[in-house]
């Protein structure tokens, strides 16, 4: 039994008044609401309006947007609620307020709250499953700092939204090999976090009978297979041998790698077809050999196109620049590194995308 004894009302809200993001929060919270009710041809046209006009378009297409996907019945009630708020003030017009004006007043606002009440309840069960398939997720995750002989290994996710559709991941197929993974599935949400345990369960149950390219195109194939064809996702690919500086890389859609040395940045060769997006697609493998000292970065796209304020991306090129001259520190501090400068260049900004990145360096 659960002994922590919940906050009080009073305790809650003079926590919510001392919030110092509270006026950022809201801020971020309207945006959501604009971004989320509003097609991109309705934001486009409203730049066109002048000032009075963009204000009342706004919050017409926003309601009018909000009634449209609420379900029959819940749309029905809050239209009788707002139907009943305007005839009481209609009546109520240059005239005394009576009781049955109130009435109707009383009435619109209760049945307007039920409304609200429902909505918010269906919140609160989606973010508890979401929160849990979060749970699900991290536990699948391996360490952020897993064993493997003769290199240091630095591993992060993070979900733009409450689950993640980018995949990390480390094991072991057999006493040999161990193989170090990125795959990054098109779009974000719990469509892509379902599509992503499927493909970390698809790999795993493949490895240990298949290596590199030939794992990679049978993975495609049941990929293509078994999903939409809407629905595709990159995969960096990782293969590494005890005592052996090289390693096996097969890129299937993905960023190019960055290989980090002294004053110099390289960009790993550009991959094959994503997959899932054609039926035995081929793939080629990269040998790179890795000095010690040297240091492999692989990221997905939600490191690069992390926005500011203005709508400027973080790019490659900052990345790059951030990166010259590292490697002589640690992965987990140069993996530290790129996310304070994310969170710092984007500020207040919520991802656009998930987050993953991958540190590998030579001891």
């Amino acid at each position: 039994m659960n002994s922590e004894k919940e906050p009080g009302f009073r305790e809650t809200l003079k926590s919510d008044m001392y919030d110092q993001g509270l006026f950022r929060n809201l801020k971020n919270d309207l945006k959501d609401i604009i971004d989320f009710y509003l097609a991109p041809s309705s934001k486009e046209m409203l730049k066109k309006m002048n000032p009075f006009k963009r204000a009342f378009f706004y919050i017409f297409w926003i309601l009018k947007s909000m009634i449209l996907k609420l379900t029959p019945v819940r749309r029905l009630l809050l239209l009788i609620s707002i139907l009943l708020l305007l005839t009481a003030n209609e009546i109520s017009f240059g005239s005394r307020h009576s009781s049955v004006t109130s009435n109707w007043d009383q009435l619109g606002g209760a049945i307007m709250l039920v409304v609200l009440m429902l909505e918010l309840k269906d919140k609160l069960l989606a973010k508890d499953e979401l929160s849990a398939g979060r749970k699900i997720q991290e536990a699948l995750m391996p360490e952020q700092n897993p064993y493997l002989d003769g290199w240091s290994v630095w591993l992060y996710s993070q979900p733009a939204n409450e689950v993640c559709g980018d995949l990390v991941d480390f094991f072991k197929p057999d006493d040999k090999r161990s193989l170090i993974l990125m795959a990054d599935v098109a779009g974000k949400g719990l469509n892509a976090a379902l599509v992503t345990a499927k493909l970390q369960a698809m790999i795993r149950a493949l490895a240990p009978d298949y290596t590199d390219t030939s794992l990679i195109s049978k993975v495609n194939n049941t990929f293509y297979r078994e999903s939409l064809r809407n629905i595709f996702s990159t995969l960096f690919y990782i293969e590494c041998f005890k005592n052996s500086s090289e390693l096996k890389i097969v890129n299937a859609g993905h960023l190019p790698a960055f290989i980090m040395k002294n004053n110099e940045i390289r960009e790993l060769p550009r991959g094959n077809t994503a997959l899932g997006l054609m039926n035995n697609a081929e793939y080629s493998l990269h040998l790179q050999e890795v000095e010690e000292g040297e240091v492999l970065v692989v990221f997905s796209d939600g490191v690069t196109e992390a926005r500011n304020k203005r709508g400027d991306f973080f790019g490659t090129d900052r990345l790059k620049s951030l990166l010259l001259n590292k490697n002589n520190q640690s992965v987990s501090n140069i993996g530290n590194l790129i996310i304070d400068e994310i969170n710092h260049f984007s500020a207040d900004s919520r991802l656009n995308d998930d987050l993953s990145l991958i540190i590998l360096k030579k001891m």
